[in-house]
């Protein structure tokens, strides 16, 4: 598990109500270069981080990640955005590992998402993880690839 800052901390952990516009500028800037390729910013952009927080559902590791995760259907991986400069490091996937974690945590027999069908290197990225598709629909006028993970139930 890479080192994802000065301290060494590799989980990301709840965020603090006080931490919400540093969640929405680095989910902001972590999306950023899709808005030329959708022709608008992706669902993340606008979301409600400090509603998010209040639910206890935005995980985080300060000024590298979020993590929003929700129960529904399962665990829902709503969204994982990582800094620009801390990508290429290995901590997408440490996130996805820890949501698979959280998800077992919770009784949860899979994870699943959505994406963007023109964020290829996302799909590329979950398939390679083991997530399979599971189908395609729009939503909000975006074309979404669903995708799922079954999960084993921890030993008891």
């Amino acid at each position: 598990m890479p080192q994802w800052d000065a301290a060494g901390t590799a989980a990301p952990r709840l965020a603090r109500p006080e931490e919400a516009p540093a969640l929405r500028d680095l989910v902001r800037a972590a999306y950023a270069h899709y808005v030329p390729r959708l022709g608008r910013e992706p669902t993340p952009m606008g979301d409600d981080y400090a509603a998010r927080i209040a639910a206890g559902q935005a995980w985080w590791v300060p000024g590298i990640a979020v993590l929003v995760l929700v129960e529904q259907d399962g665990m829902l991986l709503d969204n994982i955005a990582v800094a620009a400069t801390a990508r290429g490091q290995g901590i997408g996937r440490a996130l996805i590992a820890f949501a698979q974690a959280q998800a077992r945590a919770g009784g949860h027999a899979r994870l699943w998402l959505r994406t963007n069908e023109k964020m290829v290197e996302n799909i590329a990225l979950y398939t390679a993880l083991g997530f399979t598709e599971t189908h395609r629909e729009t939503q909000a006028s975006f074309r979404r690839v669903f995708m799922e993970k079954r999960l084993s139930r921890p030993a008891a």
